[in-house]
């Protein structure tokens, strides 16, 4: 299949265009191409912004805009207007397509692919080698592009409260706010491949964001071997794995404040029922099925 990437760009490491990467990387594998022209489907990731036409165009979703500080109305409307000319919407969780079909309607065609992690990379990545944390018996870890909702200070208070006297945690991604411990240690933005490798030496991964849709440091998390410690309100959960630890959370799919999260009750616990694939290569062969449908 001749596929074109729309609204991506392969030159940064931000959520969707890390996927993209990714995406590609294994499409490429399989033996399609990626071309600019005379495509069998265009992927456009998000929203449409060079008027493609209608035919054969697929549109790649995360969430949308609710945040009630934002005219959110204005910021999604040129993604609803392509959520209504697309061929067929691809989710990236059960919890993404609830929300856009709450606010934009059901569409007609869809499906729901959870995103994967590259792991033929993660497994030849050796752990990150060390010598502070050479000290401890277990780490701990959390990365992301700290926003409030991302709650980087819950990440924090869960690890203060149920780590153990010898554990550690490590925190990448510029952070927006900062508590000073000895067992806590900040270590801004990293390679993606230190990211990976910080997760095959990390026990744990802690993900309190809230409202996520299905976020890639979780994914990659995971395959990399990490216990996912997450919040039930989004699609984190869908991917963290049947073992990982649920923070019962429930959102009412209206619009809110999406930068005063509610606080959490850590002792407010739910089994995970998920155990999504997470697997590159299924994910990119269902992208496939799914286009290639007629």
């Amino acid at each position: 299949m001749k596929i074109r990437f729309e609204n991506v760009n392969f030159n940064s490491r931000s959520g969707p265009n890390s996927f993209g990467q990714k995406l590609s990387k294994y499409l490429l594998k399989q033996g399609h191409e990626i071309v600019a022209n005379h495509y069998d489907a265009a992927l456009c990731f998000i929203e449409d912004r060079s008027g493609l036409p209608s035919h054969n165009l697929y549109q790649r979703l995360d969430g949308i805009y609710f945040n009630t500080d934002f005219d959110y109305n204005q910021q999604n409307s040129n993604i609803l207007k392509t959520y209504k000319k697309a061929q067929g919407i691809i989710f990236q969780s059960e919890f993404s397509k609830k929300l856009v079909s709450t606010f934009f309607g059901t569409h007609k065609n869809s499906t729901v692919v959870h995103n994967g992690a590259d792991t033929a990379l993660i497994n030849a990545t050796a752990p990150i080698q060390n010598q502070i944390l050479d000290k401890y018996e277990n780490i701990w870890a959390c990365a992301s592009s700290w926003r409030p909702h991302k709650r980087l200070k819950d990440n924090i208070r869960y690890f203060l409260e149920h780590k153990n006297k010898n554990d550690c945690l490590v925190i990448a991604g510029n952070p927006d706010y900062h508590f000073k411990d000895p067992n806590i240690f900040y270590v801004g933005d990293i390679t993606y491949e230190k990211l990976l490798a910080l997760y095959k030496r990390s026990k744990h991964f802690i993900h309190l964001g809230w409202l996520d849709n299905c976020p890639n440091v979780v994914v990659d998390a995971r395959a990399a071997g990490c216990n996912i410690i997450c919040s039930s309100d989004g699609g984190t959960q869908e991917i963290a794995g049947p073992g990982a630890i649920v923070i019962k959370e429930n959102w009412d799919f209206k619009p809110t404040k999406l930068y005063k999260p509610p606080s959490l009750d850590f002792g407010n616990q739910i089994k995970n029922t998920y155990d999504s694939c997470y697997n590159m290569r299924s994910v990119a062969e269902k992208y496939v099925q799914f286009m290639g449908k007629k």
